[in-house]
């Protein structure tokens, strides 16, 4: 009986590691791939058999994307929309989800369902409504116009999340703030706002990476080359030859502009954790 159980058991662990193992392939192959694309000279990225790792590596792609001027411009286009986008979402949905969150009032359910619901709508839903704004608000073909963009699809997320953080914090550290004399708004900055960190790491660094990868707003929204952000710009990538495709200096790009969202999932990964965990289970 007990042979039987020890060998459930290393076939139960055998079958979960494999799994693992699968996932993290399906997961990691295709950057493990771009990273060798892009150490590959272009007349031997096609070559038979495929070899998986580059037996010539080349760095001459990368050196052809940052002496491109367009796409060093794209970085910081896609690099101010995004950062802006954070801290205008981390800022109105941290008042918007304190309200929602400590305060009472008639219609506060209504509020939050039709805040989720501003979520499901697919992005080509509203294009055309936002493209109409966009050019009447005159910041058509501005970064400005992507951020507004963008604001919209991170606001309602980040005031959810927020509010549930919010909601979970006991009302006795209001209360003992009020007596030390603190105003609503002292309290919420000095007291409530840090010990939502976890919640705003969370919520800021999504709305970061969306931003940062976002496509079809940014083709439509820009014409001139200089105000494309990253994604655009790759895709706009030419070759020497009419009809060729760069995929060397394509590849390359995408590991360029795909290390800081893995260094900054990294660096805030146990906030990261924190903050989807206990946004789950709040509220």
């Amino acid at each position: 009986m007990t042979k039987r159980l020890t060998l459930g058991r290393i076939v139960r662990d055998a079958l979960f590691w494999l799994i693992v193992l699968l996932i993290a392939i399906y997961t990691l192959f295709p950057f493990y791939w771009a990273i060798v694309s892009s150490l590959t000279s272009p007349s031997l990225l096609f070559s038979t058999p495929v070899k998986y790792f580059p037996t010539q590596p080349t760095f001459q792609a990368y050196v052809t994307v940052f002496q491109n001027e367009l796409f060093r411009r794209a970085l910081l286009n896609s690099a101010f929309v995004s950062l802006t986008t954070v801290l205008l979402a981390l800022a109105i949905g941290s008042f918007g989800a304190y309200a929602l969150g400590r305060l009472s009032f008639r219609g506060k359910s209504i509020v939050m369902y039709t805040i989720l619901s501003m979520t499901m709508f697919p992005a080509i839903a509203i294009l055309g409504s936002l493209f109409t704004m966009v050019r009447a608000l005159g910041i058509y073909n501005t970064p400005w116009a992507l951020i507004l963009t963008y604001l919209t699809f991170s606001l309602p997320f980040t005031v959810w999340v927020l509010s549930n953080f919010f909601k979970s914090l006991p009302v006795e550290l209001e209360q003992a703030a009020f007596v030390d004399g603190a105003t609503p708004f002292q309290t919420f900055r000095m007291i409530l706002l840090p010990l939502t960190a976890p919640g705003l790491v969370t919520t800021g660094l999504l709305a970061f990476i969306a931003a940062w990868n976002e496509f079809l707003y940014a083709l439509t929204f820009t014409v001139d080359a200089r105000a494309r952000t990253v994604p655009v710009a790759i895709a706009y990538f030419s070759g020497e030859q009419q009809f060729e495709i760069p995929w060397a200096d394509i590849m390359a790009a995408a590991v360029v502009v795909t290390i800081p969202l893995v260094v900054l999932v990294l660096v805030f990964q146990q906030r990261l954790v924190e903050g989807l965990t206990a946004g789950a289970v709040k509220g």
